[in-house]
């Protein structure tokens, strides 16, 4: 018990809200401040992704034109899911398709997938000594269908500027299906601007086709904002299971660092776009290309699960002055 305070929240803590107005009307909120300069806001009507990321009061991610949006406004058909794509520091693609939309063995698979769009069945925190635990169950289930189930742990520590997203996956089904996850990670303004210092040591770059190609020399250069700037893809690929990317803005000296695991997560994607309000760096780990899953199929990259077969897979965030 500190002396010092009436209540724990003048130092940290979790707080839930609900938004009023617009088409995030209604969606809860979990504002989460680790008591060190990191603050979290994670919305358990949509996946219990990662809204906004800040540190000491300085935004680090993205938040696309469309805001917030509640799941009820989604479309999965053609390019509609754009129209709900808040982005913010973390949209979870899949779990059906990553990347373009696609016919593969008979299904047609929406953009992306659907499951950046599921509220949660239940979400509810927790606090251990030295951290938050955000606790979300997400059940990708249809009839004569997928079935998956999606649950994760979002761990804040309140030691130090940090905090790990832990993704359990289970196939609920009684046949092997295909899965797809996409940790679409999105840097913002201020941290990301034309004097930003992007490091993601892999062992091979990858233009992901002949416009980024032409540009491939500058991956790491970022820009200012540009009228008409086409997006730009490039495929790292590590030599190791020791997969990381950062990103450090001199003027603010503040860097963000991102680890996992790429011999699971083994498709790290760059997502360069320099335009006008949709200005944006993606640092993306996945265990897959964007490419629709009959291209992941084709190539031999698509990953299964048997029934009742579980994957995990962990991702560590790291803030740092």
């Amino acid at each position: 018990m500190n002396p010092y305070i009436g209540h724990e929240s003048q130092i940290r803590g979790v707080e839930e809200h609900r938004l009023v107005g617009g088409k995030g009307d209604g969606m809860r909120l979990y504002e989460i401040n680790n008591g060190k300069g990191l603050m979290l806001t994670v919305t358990p009507d949509r996946n219990g992704d990662i809204m906004r990321l800040r540190y000491k009061g300085v935004n680090l991610g993205y938040m696309s034109p469309c805001g917030y949006v509640a799941p009820a406004y989604y479309d999965k058909s053609g390019d509609e899911w754009l129209r709900s794509f808040t982005a913010g520091f973390l949209t979870t693609c899949g779990l059906e398709n990553v990347g373009v939309i696609n016919e593969d063995e008979g299904e047609q698979v929406p953009l992306h997938g659907t499951l950046a769009n599921l509220p949660c069945e239940r979400a509810y925190w927790t606090e251990e000594e030295d951290k938050f635990i955000v606790h979300t169950l997400t059940k990708d289930e249809v009839i004569f269908g997928r079935k998956f189930q999606f649950a994760r742990e979002l761990i804040v520590s309140t030691e130090e500027n940090a905090f790990e997203i832990h993704d359990t996956i289970t196939n609920t089904n009684d046949q092997v299906q295909p899965m797809e996850i996409l940790y679409h990670m999105n840097m913002g303004y201020p941290l990301l601007d034309e004097d930003s210092v992007i490091e993601i040591p892999a062992a091979e770059v990858i233009a992901r086709n002949d416009h980024a190609a032409n540009d491939i020399r500058n991956w790491m250069h970022m820009q200012k904002p540009t009228v008409g700037y086409q997006e730009r893809c490039y495929y790292h690929k590590f030599a190791d299971e020791n997969g990381k990317a950062s990103i450090y803005q001199p003027k603010l000296n503040v860097g963000l660092e991102i680890s996992f695991n790429a011999a699971e997560l083994d498709g790290f994607i760059e997502w360069k776009m320099m335009g006008v309000r949709d200005y944006v760096l993606g640092l993306e780990c996945g265990n897959c290309y964007p490419d629709g899953r009959k291209a992941m199929r084709e190539s031999g990259m698509l990953k299964f699960l048997k029934p009742g077969e579980k994957k995990e897979y962990r991702v560590k965030v790291r803030i740092a002055e």
